[in-house]
C-alpha cells in the first residue's frame, strides 16, 4: 500500500487511473468497510488500483466543533487497518481552515479530477466543502460521465445505524462486545511499554506500562480482559484502564497496565498493540494491597473463564496489528 500526503492546492502529478473512497473513517467501522469494500470491488472489475482519501486531522478538531481531540483510529492506526482491508493508495489530505474554505465544485475540479479518478464511492450522507454544502448530489452533477459514482447504503447493526458516534458510545459504556460488533475487529490501540512504578512486581503481578503515542478515544475505566501483541506474539491479559484509586488521589491522568498471562521477561520500549476483549468490572479503591492482590487474583480466574468460553475461536482475535 502506497501512502501519499497531500495538500491544497494540489500540484499536478502522475497519478495513476483508480477508484477512490472518499471519506474521514475514523474508526473504520463496517459502515466504513461497505464504502471501501465497494470501491475495492468497482476498482477489481475496472481493472484499477483501489484508493481511499482521508484526511488528517479531522475537521471537527480544526474547525473547533466538539472538542474533537481523539481519535478511534489515529492516523497511523488508520492506515493499518486500510491496509488490512487491501487498498492500494491512501492518499491524506491535510485539513486545514483554508482547505474547508474551498467549495465545493473547486474541490471536485482542481483537487479530486487531478487524481484521475475514474470511479468515486462515498456513503449516503457524505458531504464536503465550505459549509458542507457539497452532497452526493453534487458529485452526481459534476461527473459528466468522467467517472463511476457509487453510493453505498446506510449499514445497520441491531436496528441502529453503524456510525464513529455509536462506537464511541458503545467503548464509553464498556460494551466491548457491541462496539467489536460495529468494527468488525475488537476496538485496539496501541502504544510503548514504558517504566512504571514498579508496584505491579512488589505484590507478584508484573505490569507492562503502555504509553500511548498517539490520541485514542480511550474506553470506560476498569479492568478488562485484553490480548496483546508484542515482538510478533500474542498474549491474553488482564488490563487496568484508570487512576489506580488504591494508591492515588483524585487529578492523577488514567493510565494503562496490563498484567500478561503466560508471559515472563522485560518489555521495556517494545511497541505493543492492546484489544480489548472483555469488560470484567470497574476500578475501586481498596483498603490495601492485599485486598486489591486478592481481587486481581479473582480477575485472573475471570479473565481465564472468558477465554476458555470462547474456545476454540475467541471472539476476540488479533487482527491487523502488523
Amino acid at each position: 500500500m502506497t501512502v501519499h500526503y497531500l495538500a491544497h492546492p494540489l500540484e499536478e502529478s502522475n497519478y495513476p487511473e483508480q477508484v477512490l473512497a472518499i471519506g474521514y473513517f475514523d474508526g473504520v467501522h463496517i459502515g466504513h468497510q461497505s464504502v471501501i469494500g465497494s470501491a475495492i470491488a468497482l476498482a477489481e472489475k475496472l481493472s484499477l488500483p483501489a484508493g481511499v482519501m482521508t484526511f488528517h486531522p479531522h475537521p471537527r478538531a480544526v474547525l473547533g466543533k466538539e472538542g474533537y481531540t481523539s481519535y478511534l483510529t489515529p492516523l497511523a492506526e488508520k492506515l493499518r487497518q486500510l491496509e488490512r482491508l487491501g487498498v492500494n493508495h491512501v492518499y491524506v489530505v491535510s485539513f486545514t481552515r483554508d482547505f474547508a474554505a474551498v467549495m465545493p465544485e473547486e474541490f471536485i475540479e482542481s483537487f479530486l479530477m487531478r487524481l484521475r479518478p475514474k470511479g468515486v464511492v462515498v456513503g449516503f450522507d457524505y458531504t464536503f466543502g465550505h459549509r458542507a454544502m457539497g452532497t452526493v448530489n453534487t458529485l452526481r452533477d459534476h461527473c459528466r460521465d468522467r467517472y463511476i459514482l457509487q453510493v453505498v447504503n446506510p449499514v445497520t447493526l441491531e436496528g441502529e445505524k453503524v456510525s464513529s458516534t455509536l462506537v464511541r458510545e458503545m467503548l464509553h459504556e464498556g460494551n466491548t462486545g457491541r462496539a467489536c460488533r460495529l468494527l468488525g475487529r475488537p476496538y485496539r490501540i496501541q502504544g510503548e511499554v514504558v517504566h512504571g512504578e514498579h508496584r505491579g512486581r512488589t505484590i507478584g503481578f508484573p505490569t507492562a506500562n503502555l504509553n500511548m503515542t498517539e490520541p485514542y478515544f480511550l474506553p470506560k475505566t476498569g479492568v478488562y480482559v485484553v490480548r496483546a501483541e508484542c515482538r510478533g506474539q500474542s498474549f491474553y491479559g488482564v488490563a487496568n484502564l484508570g487512576v489506580k484509586p488504591t494508591f492515588h488521589q483524585d487529578g492523577v491522568e488514567p493510565s494503562i497496565e496490563v498484567h500478561l498471562m503466560d508471559f515472563s521477561g522485560d518489555l521495556y520500549g517494545e511497541a505493543m498493540g492492546l484489544e480489548f476483549c472483555h469488560y470484567l468490572r470497574p476500578e475501586r479503591k481498596f483498603p490495601d494491597a492485599e485486598a486489591l492482590v486478592r481481587q486481581i487474583k479473582e480477575d485472573v480466574k475471570q479473565a481465564e473463564q472468558w477465554i476458555q468460553s470462547q474456545a476454540p475461536a475467541p471472539a476476540c482475535c488479533f487482527r491487523g496489528g502488523k
